[in-house]
């Protein structure tokens, strides 16, 4: 049986052969994108079913259906599936950053009303329902000292028993300290704040307080551990499992005892994502109100001490403002919370860049 090959049409002296294939122009995917949202917008607010929203939602539909349709008539079907689930992964992302896009610019827009030397430089003690003055200088204070004071209990705590599970654990006793872990972060900010209430507020605390209740920010930064250690347990966790074994391997071949490899190549070989996991936990702690409530009791004036009396922090302090009857308190809260987001990032922009920085050290 023979086989018959065509070859393709010879060239111009002096030319090379080219294979060409008709292909879908730019000029028409853009005349697509427009036509789907004009469309769109027509059947929506036409029809007054819904809002930019919806309109959003069947324009990236309508696209899509004709992407495939054009593209299924100028360069063929299987080019046209591939162009479209492209079109699909593009424009879920781009409707995932939407919302995104829409919480930074709520804050932006309505926080800066109230970013000025008084809402940093002073607190909310003695201000009345008519004063437009009052900030935020004491809640500031208060997230800094919770969430550092939570942070260093937790993350010694949560890398030292995820290197016991990674690199020591065996049998049910690991596996015990895993199911815990696990259960733990499902728990309710609330009943953590619950927790140490009924434990270090109402029975340890008045053994150093005359025999009274003491609410602080350190009872805060109690329960503000309880939510941050599965995090960072098991943030660790997985980042030590992704340190490769021939690097310990070869520690032991040199004869560095296990601790000293663990802490000298296996931890800073995960600190990369070590940080990450950290910062997470961070920003969750920062954005807790429930517990900072039960424990803290949240107050008005400036409070440095953390062991003493009662102190709020920026999530307590935008939920009361929230709530405040004055035609002043929602710009205050407002602005507190694009406050709280850009601390949260810049703590984790400088953890970044800490971390890159020991790194390339090494």
């Amino acid at each position: 049986m023979t086989t018959t090959m065509t070859a393709p049409p010879s060239a111009a002296p002096g030319q090379s052969p080219q294979l060409r294939a008709r292909k879908l122009p730019v000029v028409a995917s853009l005349g697509i994108a427009a036509a789907a949202v004009v469309l769109s917008a027509a059947l929506v607010y036409g029809a007054g079913i819904g809002g930019a929203a919806l309109v959003v939602a069947l324009a990236v539909v309508f696209y899509l259906v004709g992407l495939f349709v054009a593209s299924s008539v100028v360069e063929g079907r299987r080019q046209a599936r591939n162009r479209t689930w492209s079109a699909l992964i593009h424009s879920a992302f781009v409707l995932a950053l939407l919302p995104l896009a829409s919480v930074t610019w709520t804050l932006v827009s309505k926080g800066v009303e109230r970013l000025d030397g008084n809402f940093f430089g002073t607190s909310m003690n003695n201000i009345g329902a008519r004063d437009p003055n009052g900030g935020a200088y004491h809640a500031i204070v208060g997230t800094l000292e919770q969430v550092g004071v939570a942070t260093l209990i937790t993350v010694p705590l949560g890398i030292a028993c995820a290197v016991y599970i990674v690199e020591y654990g065996r049998g049910r006793f690991a596996f015990t300290i895993r199911f815990f872990v696990d259960v733990m972060t499902g728990i309710p900010s609330i009943v953590a704040g619950l927790f140490v209430l009924a434990f270090w507020i109402l029975i340890v605390s008045p053994y150093f307080n005359d025999g009274r209740p003491g609410y602080s920010g350190f009872a805060a930064s109690l329960a503000l551990s309880v939510l941050m250690l599965p995090t960072i347990v098991r943030s660790t966790e997985e980042m030590l499992r992704l340190v490769p074994a021939p690097l310990r391997e070869g520690s032991y071949a040199l004869g560095i005892p296990k601790w000293k490899t663990i802490l000298r190549i296996v931890l800073p070989t995960a600190l990369p994502g070590i940080v990450t996991g950290v910062m997470l936990s961070v920003a969750r702690a920062a954005g807790e109100t429930a517990p900072v409530l039960l424990v803290a009791g949240g107050g008005a004036a400036i409070n440095f001490n953390p062991f003493e009396n009662n102190q709020s922090s920026l999530a307590l302090f935008v939920y009361q403002q929230a709530g405040d009857a004055s035609r002043y308190a929602p710009a205050r809260a407002w602005a507190a919370a694009l406050t709280l987001v850009a601390l949260v990032l810049i703590l984790t922009i400088a953890a970044k860049l800490l971390a890159r920085r020991n790194r390339f050290s090494r």
